[in-house]
């Protein structure tokens, strides 16, 4: 069976008022271009960030090869002064390493307390959390988390999905995002939330036979784009630029259980495999708050395409 590869549509001269009230609603993934994203854009070079990010210690990633798989966990964790982990992985081979002098380095922030606190690079980092603009569409009580990231160019992140609305802020570098249909979750052979199948575009047909039939849509990221995406969905990222890839996100809360008193902050999290397999949920689930407030549905997958009033290219 013949692989379906789909385009993911970019936008260029969104309002927020479009956004919100034509394109948030179908649940597409969307690239936007052409946004305020703030200084970020011209001024993130290795110097500057390795200057203004400071000697902050932060906990990588450290793999020996490109294509990192969390489920065989064939990569160890460290920690370097943010400043070094930055002209690390704008290296193709280190005088000093961990593990070997091609390794490859990923950060995905965390909050000050991972087990309390989300991460908010403003807060986290605020001498570079004021030099983004983060697109605003949607409502302020709905932010949840900014994730800082930079990786080593070449960097293969493994399959994965995220329970919750998404918009992924490149700011320096190129990424290659592969994004899979949810409802395709049963070829895709997940474990936990990681999808088993490390070579997406050669996969091996004898232990993963059903994978062909996994809808993806694609796309590239450059510099200042914003890729919409929505809960739910199951991505992988490869970094593809000479020079590390540096994106940070805005992370949305799902629905406002989350909010109740008493709950840890990735309690959405815990949820997901309910909301994702149990085979009652169907095409979208309809949750009533335990406070008794509002019905909230949440769409478990991608929907129509976007309605007029933007303009939209489908490049690669």
């Amino acid at each position: 069976m013949a692989e379906q590869r789909l385009p993911v549509p970019r936008l260029r001269g969104v309002s927020r008022e479009q956004f919100m009230e034509h394109l948030y609603p179908q649940r597409k993934p969307l690239v936007l271009e052409g946004l305020d994203l703030g200084s970020c854009t011209s001024t993130w070079t290795v110097d500057y960030l390795s200057h203004t990010g400071g000697t902050k210690e932060v906990k990588v990633h450290v793999a020996p090869v490109a294509q990192m798989d969390f489920i065989s966990k064939n990569f160890v964790y460290r920690t370097l002064p943010f400043n070094k982990l930055v002209q690390r992985a704008a290296e193709e081979t280190h005088k000093e390493f961990f593990i070997s002098e091609d390794e490859k380095y990923y950060l995905r922030s965390l909050g000050d307390d991972p087990r309390k606190d989300v991460a908010d690079i403003r807060q986290q980092f605020p001498s570079l959390g004021g030099d983004i603009t983060f697109p605003m569409f949607f409502r302020e009580e709905q932010f949840f988390s900014s994730v800082f990231r930079i990786s080593s160019p070449g960097l293969q992140l493994w399959t994965h999905y995220d329970v919750m609305d998404n918009f992924l802020i490149q700011v320096t570098g190129k990424k290659r995002i592969t994004l899979f249909n949810p409802r395709d979750a049963q070829y895709l052979y997940l474990s936990g939330s990681k999808s088993e199948v490390l070579n997406i575009d050669s996969p091996d047909l004898d232990k993963y036979p059903l994978f062909p039939k996994a809808r993806r849509y694609e796309c590239f990221l450059e510099a200042g784009d914003v890729l919409f995406i929505p809960g739910q969905g199951l991505l992988r990222l490869l970094s593809l630029h000479q020079l590390p890839s540096a994106s940070t996100n805005c992370q949305l809360r799902c629905f406002s259980l989350q909010r109740l008193p008493g709950l840890p902050p990735f309690f959405c999290l815990w949820l997901l495999p309910l909301l994702f397999y149990c085979p009652i949920i169907g095409y979208s689930l309809y949750l009533t708050n335990l406070i008794g407030q509002k019905v909230y549905k949440i769409h478990s997958s991608f929907a129509a395409p976007p309605r007029s009033g933007v303009t939209m290219t489908t490049r690669g």
